[in-house]
């Protein structure tokens, strides 16, 4: 990381355009590779700062609600898309104008809202998300097919005859996975609902896709994505949310003091349960630059948030020095599913928004205060 961090305010997370221009590259390389369209999920990345630069390599965004969908209408002005487990009555009207695609969970919901789309001029495109009941999810939480798992439709509860104004079909079973992963799910979803893909115009194939991971396999999501595009002659949509971001930003933080329990704790300004919440929900580690696991190094500390929870641990690390009040410490890969599910638990505030580019350097999009906490609450 090359960026002057003593420049920031603390906490802060910081996007690097550089390391986000590659991602998009690589993702805008498989649409020119298949003619597939990828869509940026809000629900993993909401920086809409950089929706103008998303805009220029992907379709546009998919959208988990009416909030969401109306930010990427109004910050990227391109393809909106939108799957919710349930649609509110008095939101619909806005969602149709919001969105091009809309996807439904249950052969109900459609049935409930489709008069009021045929009755709308927009043209807008409907689909059924189907439930392949196929997942290599390990944790539970996160698997859309887990056992009596409420989203999507499986094959002994679909409905044929109620598919005229159905125009496509959507699956969403992944987390974090590579393509090997996909092409099994591909396997299943043909096997059980070709005779239903066949009468599409589309299949979106969802998102959990983690293409711009070093490791991942380019050539069997390609591989994949025409499977299905040339038995079916059916446009492919995919929605990642984290491959956008993957391991494009940081946060800043600084330690305010160092006690001891049974090892060394160093009490930071910022928080799990607060801004990093899958490092309590996943769980995961996050890398820290310059620290090693723990004992790898000299000095092992454990990393705690500031928050009264007791749980607010980040991890343990060890350090080449000691650590000290005011030093600061960089997490990586916190621009997805940070933003997006952070919260003022305790009164804590957000940590600042910045951008970095060569032209610019560093750009400070958003510092938050009371007013941003306060305005949460009645």
């Amino acid at each position: 990381m090359d960026i002057d961090i003593n420049k920031l305010p603390s906490p802060c997370y910081v996007v690097d355009e550089r390391l986000l221009v590659k991602n998009l590259e690589i993702l805008h390389s498989v649409q020119q590779r298949t003619g597939c369209s990828i869509l940026l999920a809000l629900k993993g990345f909401s920086m809409f700062s950089v929706f103008p630069l998303v805009g220029k390599y992907l379709k546009g965004i998919t959208a988990s609600s009416l909030f969401e969908a109306r930010l990427g209408y109004e910050e990227m002005g391109r393809e909106v898309h939108i799957f919710s487990p349930a649609y509110l009555e008095d939101e619909f009207d806005d969602i149709m104008k919001y969105c091009d695609h809309i996807v439904f969970n249950s052969f109900s919901q459609w049935e409930k809202f489709k008069k009021r789309i045929k009755n709308n001029n927009k043209g807008i495109e409907c689909g059924i998300r189907i439930n392949p009941e196929y997942s290599e999810i390990e944790t539970p939480i996160y698997n859309p097919c887990y056992t009596a798992s409420r989203l999507g439709v499986t094959l002994s509860n679909f409905k044929p005859d109620q598919l005229d104004g159905i125009d496509g079909l959507h699956f969403h079973t992944m987390c974090e996975q590579n393509s090997d992963t996909l092409e099994r799910t591909v396997k299943v979803v043909d096997q059980k609902f070709g005779s239903v893909i066949k009468n599409m115009k589309w299949l979106n194939m969802g998102g959990g896709h983690h293409i711009t991971r070093p490791d991942y396999n380019i050539e069997t999501l390609v591989r994949s994505i025409l499977f299905f595009k040339e038995k079916y002659g059916v446009d492919i949509y995919l929605e990642p949310g984290e491959a956008v971001a993957l391991n494009t930003g940081y946060l800043v933080a600084t330690v305010l003091d160092i006690v001891e329990n049974g090892m060394k704790i160093a009490i930071l300004d910022t928080s799990a349960a607060c801004h990093m919440p899958d490092v309590i929900e996943m769980p995961y580690r996050p890398n820290v630059i310059n620290a090693g696991k723990p004992d790898e190094y000299s000095y092992t500390y454990r990393l705690g948030g500031v928050t009264c929870l007791a749980g607010d641990i980040i991890g343990d690390y060890s350090f080449k020095t000691p650590l000290k009040p005011g030093d600061k410490l960089v997490f990586c890969d916190m621009a997805h599913y940070t933003m997006v599910k952070n919260n003022t638990f305790n009164g804590i505030n957000l940590p600042s928004i910045a951008l970095y580019n060569e032209s610019e350097g560093i750009k400070l999009i958003r510092k938050f205060d009371y007013e941003d906490f306060k305005a949460r609450l009645s």
